[in-house]
């Protein structure tokens, strides 16, 4: 679900609201059907009379009352808390009135709000004590972990120039000559040391915030890749590149979530590891850390081996995973029996099937999906078409000048078979030659049992599971979650700029990916914090909107007296109508009373 912003003009008027929107999938593509809408809410400017002062409490979400000495007693506590600070009159010159040191705001407050709110300032207060060093580490660490929720792409870009834009010296207290690539880099060599802890204390403000269980951890693997040569990197290497950069070295990530998309935990591997390869090394790290009682596994069908299944077997675990499209041919008949079918969506239907050895132990259940049906088809066409017009045209040559080394031949065309992999196995190709032993053309020949079969197969796949549950329907939600897993790595790389990794060795690679792990647990938590106050659940709205509040300092010429003086306010932009309605529905607040920076006092000419 996601936010909508509508504009109308009504007889003159400007009219605007939000509107939550969920994007449901159909037979006949996909829809948007309207969830909510989200009316305005009254009082908005009493929402913004906190100023600078109360900057602790507004981050981490503390009604300023509750901050006071505990010593008052509540009723003048309460006196305390209401009473604002006496008005400041000053006679004004309009003419000098001018605005600097306009500076992005939003999008950092927003973010050291969930970093103060999941509490890790105070955590790496104590695991990291203070030294020598000017600035913190636990601020530094902020300051990474903020800059890459803002889709920062290097520490020295952050250093450079993103900092002096933002308003986090005076949200963090560090002037910006205090940042520099070279503490910013020590910070990633500090906080790699606390990734164990960092994690733990996740999961227990996931408990306590959301009340998150963990009955179903989702596992999923990604890569990401290098810039450079990366030659004291021991665990990159080139292998199967999601990005599509196979000439770039790269590290793949298997990361584990809850089934609300929230992250637990990850693990890096090096770049040539298949996937198959990394489940036992992962159930075994989740085993040690939280025991093994109550948990199902779910993995898509890269992760399944028999030697992975019997691993879980063996460790009582519960599992519901994807199977490899071969299995499938087993159960073509109970694919093309039109019974038992249980309809779960309005295009996908599910059916639980026994194993056919009889035992027991497991289970299948059997899907099929319309609008998969429907794209499987489209795409096995659209590769079969281009495989059989590469094929020809070698055809053609060969018919115009024939070849003697008919292994060159051979290559030419396993190498546009290996290229469309789904169409390969429709067509059977030989090669023609004459008396003389040379390549003269092709013959090419359809399969025809085997596009029967590909035409029956669209849209269906397998599910295997050793969980005992009984209704298909459940079982394919289950399964479904995956996604969520799917969504993170799309998040950490489109919002997050997980990839490409600039860092040249290992500790410094892994320190960057964790950051991106905590920042990622900031988006999460902030879509979770959405849902909960009826946002939706799509922080990428959000966080624009954020992103248009700024800070900035307003000078006043004042005179005070027979001396003329500027006074320089530092204030936060009052957001928009709609940017304000957010932020209420959120319970978000901003510092709205300005502070007073400086004085500059100036003789009378």
């Amino acid at each position: 679900m996601y936010l909508r912003r509508h504009r109308r003009i009504v007889d003159g008027q400007a009219y605007e609201y939000w509107t939550l929107v969920e994007s449901v999938r159909t037979a006949t593509g996909p829809r948007q059907h309207t969830i909510a809408t989200l009316g305005k809410l009254p009082g908005l400017e009493a929402r913004y009379q906190s100023g600078w002062e109360n900057l602790d409490q507004l981050l981490e979400g503390a009604d300023a009352a509750q901050q006071l000495d505990l010593h008052l007693s509540n009723q003048d506590a309460g006196a305390a808390a209401d009473k604002a600070p006496p008005p400041l009159w000053r006679e004004v010159d309009v003419r000098g009135v001018r605005v600097e040191r306009v500076r992005e705001f939003g999008e950092v407050y927003l973010a050291l709000a969930l970093w103060r709110r999941l509490g890790l300032h105070t955590l790496l207060r104590k695991l990291v004590p203070d030294g020598r060093e000017e600035v913190p580490w636990e601020t530094v660490a902020s300051l990474l972990t903020v800059a890459r929720f803002c889709a920062q792409e290097s520490e020295l870009g952050v250093a450079e120039r993103w900092y002096q834009r933002t308003a986090l010296e005076d949200l963090l207290g560090v002037p910006w000559d205090k940042v520099n690539e070279d503490r910013l880099y020590r910070g990633l060599d500090v906080l790699h040391a606390q990734k164990e802890n960092l994690s733990a204390h996740l999961l227990e403000r996931y408990k306590t915030w959301f009340g998150v269980g963990f009955e179903f951890l989702l596992y999923d693997v990604t890569s990401t890749f290098f810039e450079g040569q990366v030659a004291a990197n021991v665990k990159a290497a080139r292998g199967y590149s999601r990005d599509n950069r196979p000439d770039c070295k790269q590290v793949c990530i298997g990361l584990v979530v809850s089934p609300e998309g929230l992250p637990l935990a990850y693990e890096i591997f090096k770049g040539s590891r298949t996937d198959v390869t990394t489940v036992e090394e992962i159930v075994t790290m989740m085993e040690e850390k939280y025991g093994k009682a109550g948990r199902i596994w779910v993995m898509d069908r890269g992760m399944v081996s028999e030697e992975n299944i019997g691993f879980l077997r063996q460790r009582k675990a519960q599992y519901i995973v994807g199977t490899p499209k071969a299995q499938l041919k087993r159960f073509e008949a109970a694919l093309l029996e039109e019974k038992d079918w249980h309809q779960v969506r309005p295009d996908v239907e599910v059916k639980l099937l026994p194993h056919p050895d009889g035992k027991g132990a497991e289970q299948f259940v059997l899907c099929r999906s319309l609008a998969r049906k429907e794209k499987e088809k489209a795409m096995l066409v659209r590769q079969g078409e281009k495989l059989l017009g590469e094929l020809l045209k070698i055809d053609r040559s060969l018919d115009s000048k024939p070849e003697e080394n008919t292994a060159k031949v051979e290559r030419r065309i396993g190498r546009w078979l290996g290229r469309y992999p789904a169409a390969d196995k429709l067509f059977e190709v030989s090669i023609r030659k004459n008396s003389s032993g040379e390549a003269i053309g092709l013959n090419i020949a359809c399969k025809v049992d085997h596009s029967q079969w590909a035409r029956r197969a669209h849209g269906a796949y397998l599910l295997r599971t050793n969980c005992t549950e009984k209704d298909p329907a459940k079982l394919w939600q289950w399964y479904l979650q995956l996604q969520q897993a799917e969504a993170a790595f799309r998040t950490a790389k489109s919002d997050l700029h997980l990839r490409p990794i600039f860092h040249q060795k290992t500790e410094r690679t892994e320190a960057h990916i964790l950051v991106c792990f905590l920042s990622l647990a900031l988006w999460r938590t902030l879509e979770m914090w959405m849902k909960g106050k009826g946002l939706g659940t799509c922080a990428r709205q959000l966080v624009g909107e954020m992103g248009t509040i700024k800070s900035m300092d307003v000078i006043l010429p004042v005179r005070v007296g027979k001396e003329r003086v500027e006074m320089r306010l530092r204030t936060v932009s009052k957001p928009d109508r709609m940017a304000a309605e957010l932020l209420a529905h959120l319970g978000l607040q901003l510092p709205g009373r300005s502070k007073i920076i400086e004085n500059v006092v100036q003789k009378n000419g």
